[in-house]
């Protein structure tokens, strides 16, 4: 029998804090054989990238590691350092979660992927380090990748920035990679092109992959067995088609049941007989750049948000949506058209007049971790504008943000805690609370979910649903989630490039598309389904091919 390229056996993980340990892993085994996926999921704080940081030894100082793991034949647990520095980068490679803060920002990609090249051959000349380079990047499919080496990573997308994050983990081309959360957060339509760069990595290099992933639409795209982990412990292990046809763990089970999905619901109806909350018409917005001069993010954009009606933003990165939401509330300058938020006029309102109609608009952020406020509690951060606006104090204060906290699931020493003591969901939470906490008549949501769990996720969606239907606000939802999309809003209006490309009813516009664009974006969606999830990806490429040939005849 071939000896696993990677086996980690017994592996136990403690961190001491303040005197006190905790396990964070408990007797996890597993192996990833070359040219195999394996799919490493569950919630945050289950102990995936804990596991993965030991495989590498790049825990902090106050983790104690107990167990085995070994790369080929060599033990790695207990390994000095030089045995490290000659695995890490040269036999195992990571591709971090954030590619952004994986890069400097002051080095170009291309001086970053070349020192990650001369470390693995200083004798390379400067010439055969820049083809080297250029061919890494031609691997992982960066468009003119020649003149794409004097761009730094805020001139790149997301989707971008993590090829060439790749491109430099298999600068010596590894025996193991290891993805922690490759394309979380991504644009759909960018998260299948970077999974398609993973697969074919691994046909061409035969290297095993060891992919860290919450998102069980990735697992049944890209892995071959998949390894289910809960509070540090494994609770079920097998090959992806058995996991998700027949899962045995509950806790399996519960992850499955959350993935939202299209298709799951009814048509749902709108009343446009009430004047609408939100009205845009004819939006123009124009950023002004002196290298780059006049760069049009929104492009004549026309849509309106009826009272209780959930409308759903949707687009790639750089469509124009977040652009939108922050035209809302006075945020983005507008260059030409209008804009009107419960009759208020946003682009001509006074001082007075805008400070009265931003009392009537919440916004939940995408990144709770930076929107809220260290400092403060959740009771404080809930309160504040609550105290600030309606000038509420004492007994009143407290009996009215207790009650908002209470709407999204949070009572007792839970309001006493801060940010960082908060999960990623529990935080979210936090942040509707506030946004919600002035009964808000619009409510806008710049991706909300997008970095979540799945099944943290289905929770925060949960009580989204709830509070939209007891206070009855409109909400502009801004996603890329299209599935997240399906299963909480009435309308959906696509964008592209800043212009609106479709708009209409939620199951007709994901169902039967009129637009190519959005039938794309559709089909790039993965589905908990390794067989169907198969079927769509051979369908999607075939498409792609004959659209790049239509091109080239």
């Amino acid at each position: 029998m071939t000896q696993p390229l990677l086996t980690i056996d017994d592996l136990a993980i403690d961190f001491t804090v303040d005197g006190i340990t905790a396990r964070a892993v408990e007797a996890v085994s597993l192996e990833v054989a070359a040219g195999e996926v394996v799919a490493l999921v569950g919630e945050s704080g289950s102990g995936k990238t804990a596991t993965a940081m030991a495989v590498l030894g790049l825990l902090p100082s106050n983790a104690r590691v107990s167990g085995s793991v070994r790369l080929g034949e060599d033990e790695l647990i207990g390994a000095d350092e030089a045995v490290l520095r000659e695995v890490r980068g040269k036999r195992a490679a990571m591709v971090f979660q954030d590619p952004q803060g994986a890069l400097n920002p002051v080095f170009s990609i291309g001086f970053q992927v070349m020192e990650s090249v001369r470390r693995q051959d200083p004798s390379l000349s400067r010439r055969e380090l820049r083809a080297r380079t250029i061919e890494l990047l031609e691997r992982v499919e960066i468009p003119e990748p020649e003149k794409r080496l004097g761009y730094y990573p805020h001139q790149l997308s997301g989707g971008q920035c993590q090829r060439v994050v790749i491109a430099m983990a298999l600068a010596s081309e590894p025996e193991l990679l290891i993805a922690d959360e490759p394309t979380t957060a991504l644009d759909v339509t960018v998260q299948a092109e970077i999974l398609d760069v993973l697969r074919g990595l691994r046909e061409r290099l035969s290297c095993g992959i060891l992919l860290i992933t919450h998102d069980m639409g990735v697992v049944a795209d890209l892995a071959d067995r998949v390894v289910v982990m809960r509070n540090g412990r494994v609770v079920e292990s097998g090959g992806a088609v058995a996991v998700f046809s027949r899962p045995e763990a509950p806790y399996t089970q519960e992850l499955l049941a959350s993935v939202p999905r299209i298709g799951g619901r009814e048509a749902t109806e709108v009343d446009h007989a009430k004047p609408a909350v939100l009205e845009v018409s004819d939006l123009v917005v124009d950023f002004h750049s002196r290298r780059r001069g006049v760069f049009r993010a929104v492009d004549g954009v026309t849509f309106s948000v009826q009272p209780s009606e959930i409308l759903a933003l949707v687009g790639e990165s750089g469509s124009g949506k977040t652009t939108i939401g922050r035209s809302a509330i006075g945020l983005s300058p507008v260059t030409q058209g209008s804009v009107r938020v419960a009759g208020h006029d946003v682009v001509h309102a006074g001082r007075a007049e805008r400070r009265e109609m931003r009392r009537k608009v919440g916004v939940v952020f995408q990144n709770p971790a930076a929107s809220l406020n260290p400092r403060y509690t959740v009771e404080q951060t809930v309160s504040e504008p609550l105290r600030v606006v309606l000038g509420l104090r004492g007994r009143e204060l407290r009996e009215r943000t207790v009650s908002v906290l209470e709407s999204v699931g949070f009572s007792g020493d839970w309001l006493t805690r801060y940010g960082h003591q908060l999960s990623g969901g529990q935080r979210q939470r936090v942040s509707i609370a506030r946004a919600v906490a002035l009964d808000p008549v619009l409510l806008i949501a710049d991706e909300p979910t997008s970095a979540l769990d799945v099944s943290v996720q289905a929770r925060v969606l949960d009580v989204f649903r709830e509070l939209q239907a007891s206070l009855g606000f409109a909400c502009l939802f801004i996603s890329h989630d299209l599935a997240v999309v399906d299963s909480l809003c009435d309308r959906v209006a696509v964008l592209r490039r800043g212009r609106l490309i479709e708009h209409g009813e939620r199951s007709s516009v994901l169902s039967n598309p009129q637009q190519e664009y959005t039938r794309e974006l559709v089909a790039a969606v993965p589905v908990p389904d390794p067989a169907l999830q198969a079927e769509q990806r051979r369908r999607r490429l075939a498409e792609l091919e004959a659209s790049r040939g239509t091109a080239v005849a």
